[in-house]
């Protein structure tokens, strides 16, 4: 009757690894509390680049003094006239309605339909043009002509 199963066994050495490690943690936790210790001792400063540090800034640094006109809160005002873009028109088919322009600054062609046009235009027309995205990339609208 006193004989035990090699399952009992292995359960009784799971049961007391667990205790251990039960207490192993326990004790840790006791060595890493911060009870007793001064304030100073748990502060962290943060420099001037954003990295943290435990030595207090030097007050008799040199501060930058920023104004307050130069403070931009949100997005960058855009320019009215860096929208307004220049290009030629390199392909256009007046069956279906559409064409491409060739931007002149970023040599990058663009789509077009002839609902967007103020006036007939033709092929290698100089015009002026915005950009907006379409359902396909960047598509030009409130398409001029440049006499």
């Amino acid at each position: 009757m006193g004989q035990e199963t090699m399952g009992k066994k292995e359960r009784e050495k799971k049961k007391l690894a667990k205790k251990k490690a039960k207490q192993e943690k326990r004790q840790q936790r006791k060595e890493d509390n911060n009870k007793g210790k001064k304030l100073d001792d748990m502060m962290v400063y943060l420099d001037e680049y954003g990295n943290l540090s435990d030595t207090p800034p030097d007050p008799k640094a040199k501060k930058v003094e920023i104004d307050l006109e130069d403070i931009q809160l949100g997005a960058a005002p855009t320019d009215p006239r860096e929208l307004i873009r220049k290009g030629i028109v390199t392909h256009f088919n007046t069956d279906k309605g559409y064409g491409f322009i060739n931007d002149l600054r970023s040599q990058e062609s663009i789509f077009f339909h002839v609902n967007e046009t103020s006036e007939p235009i033709a092929e290698r027309d100089k015009v002026n043009f915005e950009t907006e995205k379409g359902p396909r990339g960047l598509q030009a609208v409130r398409i001029v002509k440049i006499k």
